[in-house]
């Protein structure tokens, strides 16, 4: 997988919504019970607790999206002893839950530092162009329902999947599609893991479009052993939805300005 780091594609109007975006996403995983703990390192049974009833709250559930049934015992956040040792304590739930909010809810929600910044990694580097070229309303409508098609169409994959689906994944990876359907010539700076991590620049097409092949292979199972642990099917459904909403703005599109050739020796030395 190749990292991005900077397109070169500049924007007309500063991305508001993009930057508010990436704030709400981390402030939100500062104040998510369970986690502080384990991002200093302490990763007790109390924390897991806490993190699995905060989760069982505001993630989305398959199961609970299309059959729309809550599930009778749910984490309460306590630790208790049972007959197999130390664990966390389930009830009734004392929470009404709205299956459709929690998909909202959810495109906020990390479990992790890494899981957090490869995110906003994505969308800052590709928001702020779509964000330019749709407008910041547009825009907003458009990350939204980028992340309820791609919840939706992976739980109607796994309609009897229990596990919380969380992230912003989903949202971004329509992003990423709009992106290769408006600007497929732009030219993104990655960095290549090959030994070391090698720069280069690449068209978006190949960046994106490599991207987009990776989650199709893994969401079939292939090349990965934990495929259970990331919603692939999510990241393809997401990108699918993203390039048929943007494929209407293609025409009136401004292509992105050619980037500088890199000079070397004499031409080098003629241009200054």
């Amino acid at each position: 997988m190749v990292i991005p780091v900077h397109d070169v594609n500049p924007v007309r109007r500063t991305p508001y919504v993009t930057y508010a975006l990436i704030a709400a996403n981390v402030l939100v995983f500062l104040y998510t019970p369970g986690l502080a703990g384990s991002v200093a390192g302490d990763s007790g049974l109390s924390q897991l607790c806490h993190l699995q009833a905060f989760l069982d709250h505001y993630a989305a559930l398959p199961q609970e999206l299309i059959h729309h049934q809550m599930p009778r015992l749910v984490p309460t956040g306590d630790v208790g002893a049972g007959p197999q040792g130390a664990g966390c304590v389930v009830g009734p739930p004392d929470y009404d839950k709205s299956p459709p909010l929690s998909v909202f809810t959810a495109m906020f929600l990390h479990g992790s530092w890494l899981h957090l910044l490869g995110n906003m990694l994505f969308l800052l580097i590709f928001g702020n162009n779509i964000e330019d070229r749709m407008g910041h309303v547009r825009f907003t409508l458009f990350y939204v329902a980028c992340g309820f098609a791609a919840a939706y169409g992976f739980a109607l994959l796994n309609d009897n999947s229990s596990d919380p689906l969380i992230g912003a994944s989903g949202a971004i990876a329509g992003v990423l599609g709009a992106y290769l359907v408006l600007y497929p010539k732009a030219r993104v700076w990655v960095l290549v893991p090959f030994l070391i991590f090698l720069p280069l620049r690449l068209p978006a097409w190949l960046v994106l479009g490599f991207w987009f092949v990776l989650q199709a292979v893994y969401s079939s199972g292939e090349g990965v052993s934990t495929a259970g642990t990331v919603a692939y099917a999510a990241h393809v459904v997401g990108f699918l939805v993203g390039m048929l909403l943007a494929w209407p703005l293609r025409p009136g599109t401004p292509p992105p300005p050619e980037p500088r050739r890199l000079l070397w020796g004499r031409q080098a030395r003629h241009s200054w």
